[in-house]
């Protein structure tokens, strides 16, 4: 069992007596525009967030054969899904211009690789650390890929029983690893949220910093994530709830984004260490107000 308490993304350390690391999921939210992808950026970067994940898929690899020419209706008119597939796929010039502008913003991204040649791909901006999708748990060969970078992976594990991320964990070893509590239905009804998870997966696995992947349409949820311990917290950010596409309406706006991060940051100030002692802002009140004191 691995004894470490915190794992290095970028510049910061995740874990226990640190503050919770907040991760923007844009994911395909950007329906394949740089441009929304910049202002999320930068709606992230201003709200407080560490930084911004997204989707990479080699559209081929991942989406099964019998489903590449169902058609479907998208923005860009009734296409069949391996052509939508393509539409929110960044390529290789417009990921390095989200890889230099994330750098002027002075904000960390990676990315959820959905299959071993998408690792390869964002390989090439060095990233801070990799996602494994709460799908792609099972997938032990992606995950040891993944881990072969030497880069810290984050694990999701919703969709997935007890005994498979105690196989994926066994797999893969506990290093330079953190897990994601999470339930993977898009919005998730509260009383799905299973919160008390997080409990469940910091005594089983002590070394390992244990977080939140949020997909409820509400944010207290997440505060109260961050008051039973979760380590660092993801959410679907998107510019408006109401465009299209499947992750949006379990999304926040930037607006709430604002909100989140302000009272998580309150609420980790209001933890304390839990030891009791008696402030100083308290002692007038002690003169004031307490007719027997007892020194002890």
């Amino acid at each position: 069992m691995n004894n470490q308490s915190k794992v290095m993304l970028g510049k910061k350390h995740v874990g226990d007596g640190e503050r919770v690391y907040v991760i923007g999921e844009i994911g395909i939210n950007h329906n394949g525009s740089v441009e929304i992808a910049k202002q999320l950026i930068m709606g992230a970067k201003a709200a407080g967030c560490d930084a911004v994940k997204f989707q990479k898929r080699t559209p081929e690899l991942c989406v099964p054969k019998e489903q590449w020419n169902i058609e479907r209706d998208t923005p860009w008119g009734r296409i069949t899904y391996m052509e939508y597939r393509y539409k929110v796929e960044f390529s290789l010039e417009q990921y390095a211009e989200i890889d230099l502008f994330c750098k002027g913003m002075k904000i960390d991204w990676f990315a959820s690789c959905w299959d071993e040649e998408s690792v390869d791909f964002i390989e090439q901006f060095n990233p801070p650390c990799y996602k494994a999708s709460s799908a792609s748990l099972t997938d032990i060969m992606l995950l040891k890929k993944k881990k072969e970078t030497g880069k810290p992976l984050i694990i999701s594990t919703g969709m997935s029983t007890m005994e498979e991320i105690e196989n994926a964990v066994k797999e893969i070893g506990t290093e330079n690893l953190l897990i994601a509590h999470s339930t993977s239905a898009y919005p998730c009804p509260v009383e799905q949220l299973n919160l008390n998870m997080i409990k469940t997966l910091k005594e089983k696995y002590p070394g390992v910093p244990i977080g939140y992947s949020g997909h409820e349409t509400g944010l207290a949820p997440t505060w109260a994530a961050v008051s039973i311990g979760a380590a660092f917290v993801e959410r679907h950010i998107t510019l408006d709830r109401s465009m299209w596409g499947s992750d949006q309406a379990a999304s926040v706006e930037i607006e709430g984004l604002h909100r989140l991060i302000k009272n998580i940051r309150d609420i980790e100030s209001s933890l304390g260490d839990g030891n009791k002692i008696v402030y100083e802002s308290e002692l007038s009140q002690i003169a004031k107000l307490r007719k027997i004191k007892i020194h002890v």
